[in-house]
């Protein structure tokens, strides 16, 4: 029987799908760290007063980890659906859902009004966020990966990445904004709200973007084919107990290929702020300025690093920033602690420069890990598995070192032990550059048709590169 075929996916329209998947994720992303920087600045005082400043700030980075702790759940379920359903359907409940809980977080009474309703109330918000969260990098990426070809695909797929930047350069953007047309007083009693109900409007473009673009032209082949199966009798597990089963290796390969990138990112962003803040005693406007620059940056580069990897493999760019970031853990806080703004800009700007390459290759490096039929539920739980381990505890763990030893070094040691772990991970990681979506991994190995034709890549020569794990036999 001759396998269906499609075209691959016309320019015009994959750019569409990659601007939906950015806009998104940016809003997204804005979001979810706006919460991170507020923690920093004034959750410590408004949700969570305590005597210590660094006892405050480390209960208030304690709720924002619960919105990590949120994600592998949002990752199965969304995952789950996403490789039921469809990819397109998920990504619009995903953005609804964060940016309500977003805009409600706008509205909340604080501590001083309410008791510890306030702080309750914050933290559910956020744990809607994490689900929610969970649920979109998966599907954002996948959408544009399964729609691109297969040479360009590091390319294509690094743009919804560098949603992250853009979300948090949006969201510090207009925090520090804020700091510098108000009093501190101004912003500790209202001005922090309009960050949080500017989140509204955002969604409400996001969803006007995120509706219009098609669904995976990969994941309509393969679930014609399963429709077909199953109307032969097949039956299929559920995708997340078919990960396990047989993708457990790719899990903990993208966990690995996640935790230094995920943890450098946090102390370079998130962590910063309070370093500058309450360790060097500057004024905020210091550390939002640097990472509003590095942001920017940072957001440029990254789809740079995605086409490199389309050259030379995801493998080498990815080791140029876990290898980079381990030596750069010693030299960041040095500069840093020269209280120059100009010293730290260039300290936040590299920091980025080499998590960039870390991240870029990463949503093109990941897809190709896994089959179809449980694509979405592989990254999303490996992505955000990794964000338990890694994202969610990188706060709380370097304030905590910070206010043990009144020191960086203990947290230099921390971030390039995280890197060093990454480093390792991708070492012994095959390469995937060049794989066919449209194949399963038993196919690409054994040179089978793929279920959609050859029609849809023009650039599988590297195919050969198996997706798994090094000594994976699945």
């Amino acid at each position: 029987m001759a396998a269906a075929t499609h075209a691959p996916t016309p320019p015009g329209s994959l750019k569409r799908i990659v601007a939906a998947s950015l806009i998104g994720t940016t809003i997204e992303w804005y979001d979810f760290f706006l919460y991170g920087s507020a923690a920093a600045l004034v959750f410590n005082t408004l949700f969570f007063p305590a005597a210590d400043p660094l006892v405050g700030t480390l209960i208030a980075f304690v709720t924002y980890a619960i919105g990590f702790a949120a994600r592998p759940l949002g990752g199965v379920v969304f995952g789950h659906f996403g490789d039921k359903i469809g990819r397109k359907k998920l990504l619009v409940v995903s953005l609804l859902m964060m940016g309500g809980a977003t805009f409600a977080m706008g509205l909340l009474p604080t501590y001083e009004t309410i008791g510890v309703g306030a702080p309750i109330l914050l933290t559910v918000l956020r744990l809607v966020q994490g689900f929610a969260l969970g649920g979109e990098w998966g599907g954002a990426v996948l959408i544009v990966s399964e729609h691109g070809d297969d040479r360009h695909r590091g390319f294509w797929a690094s743009w919804p990445q560098a949603g992250a930047p853009g979300g948090n350069l949006l969201a510090t953007g207009v925090l520090a904004l804020l700091a510098a047309f108000q009093s501190e007083a101004a912003f500790q009693s209202w001005g922090w709200r309009v960050p949080f109900l500017l989140s509204g409007v955002l969604v409400v473009i996001g969803l006007w973007i995120r509706v219009t673009v098609s669904e995976s032209p990969v994941f309509l082949a393969a679930q014609a084919k399963a429709e077909a199966a199953a109307a032969q009798g097949v039956k299929e597990q559920a995708p997340v107990v078919e990960v396990f089963r047989r993708s457990w290796r790719e899990v903990l390969a993208a966990i690995g290929t996640r935790f230094g990138e995920n943890i450098s990112y946090y102390i370079l962003t998130s962590f910063l702020l309070v370093y500058v803040t309450a360790h060097l005693e500057l004024p905020k406007s210091t550390a939002l300025n640097a990472v509003l620059i590095g942001s920017a940056v940072h957001f440029v580069t990254i789809p740079l690093w995605g086409a490199l990897s389309d050259r030379v493999g995801r493998r080498p760019v990815t080791l140029i920033g876990s290898v980079g970031m381990a030596v750069w853990a010693f030299v960041f806080f040095g500069l840093v602690d020269s209280e120059s703004f100009p010293v730290i800009t260039l300290a936040v700007t590299a920091g980025l420069l080499l998590h960039g390459a870390m991240y870029g290759p990463q949503a093109a490096f990941i897809s190709e890990m896994f089959d179809t039929k449980v694509r979405y539920s592989g990254a999303s739980m490996g992505s955000q598995l990794a964000s338990i381990v890694a994202g969610a505890l990188a706060p709380i763990i370097a304030v905590e070192l910070l206010k043990d030893y009144d020191s960086s070094t203990p947290v230099s040691l921390y971030l390039c032990l995280a890197a060093v772990i990454t480093t390792l991970t991708v070492a012994v990681t095959r390469e995937t550059r060049g794989r066919d979506l449209a194949r399963t991994r038993h196919e690409q190995k054994s040179g089978g048709a793929s279920a959609t034709g050859s029609a849809h890549s023009t650039g599988s020569a590297n195919s050969a590169d198996s997706v798994a794990v090094a000594g994976d036999s699945a």
